[in-house]
């Protein structure tokens, strides 16, 4: 007499089966999760880093004798020496363009702590420029020199 072979899956296997794909896709979907919620993380880390690069830039360009112009609000166009910022943005202010027009940056600060002219490093009349952006938590910042090359 022959036996007969089934084959096949039985209730119990296919149970199981399901079981263990189902903890396997719970822990893939997690770890998506997670990763998506944070992706936009180094998009706005960027931004940050241009925003204060982009604003010590605009600030070391600037002369550093003492000018009669003045930063108005958020409008820099009239700024005409480095130290219209130190007071202008010396509290967070929102991120705009040079002749005060928004940026359309919303949640996005930006601040600018300077020190007084110094000698740093033997090189006198040194201007000491910090630039802050920040958005919530997360913030950037940027230290720079200007010194008075012209004297």
């Amino acid at each position: 007499m022959r036996r007969k072979l089934n084959s096949g899956f039985t209730l119990v296997e296919m149970i199981i089966t399901i079981v263990i794909i189902g903890v396997g896709l719970a822990g893939v979907l997690t770890a998506f999760t997670t990763v998506i919620k944070s992706s936009a993380d180094p998009m706005v880390r960027k931004q940050l880093i241009s925003l204060a690069e982009g604003m010590a830039e605009e600030i070391t360009q600037k002369p550093y004798a003492i000018g009669s112009g003045t930063i108005t609000g958020c409008n820099r166009s009239s700024a005409d020496d480095v130290r219209d910022y130190k007071t202008a943005y010396a509290a967070e202010q929102n991120i705009c363009l040079p002749d005060g027009t928004s940026a359309g940056l919303t949640g996005y600060t930006i601040k600018v702590e300077m020190d007084d002219p110094a000698t740093w490093n033997g090189i006198p009349n040194t201007i000491k420029i910090k630039v802050i952006a920040a958005r919530g938590s997360d913030s950037f910042s940027v230290t720079t020199w200007r010194t008075d090359f012209a004297s």
